[in-house]
């Protein structure tokens, strides 16, 4: 597994449980956060275009080591 692919799962799982924990006892509205999440994982299945992606593409370099398969 790749370093970009390490940072998208840990970003999304980070804010999914913060969400979810935020919803849980902070407001109810904050499930929101999830939710959004979660259809722009389906648009990006359906679409390849993935927002964090784009974000890690502009902001983190591969190295050589990792480029080569």
């Amino acid at each position: 597994m790749n370093r970009k692919r390490k940072l998208h799962d840990g970003i999304v799982g980070a804010v999914l449980t913060a969400g979810s924990a935020l919803a849980y006892w902070v407001h109810p509205l904050w499930v929101l956060v999830p939710g959004v999440l979660g259809v722009t994982l389906l648009q990006s299945g359906l679409t390849g275009f993935c927002p964090l992606y784009f974000i890690l593409d502009k902001t983190c370099k591969e190295t050589e080591t990792a480029v080569k398969v």
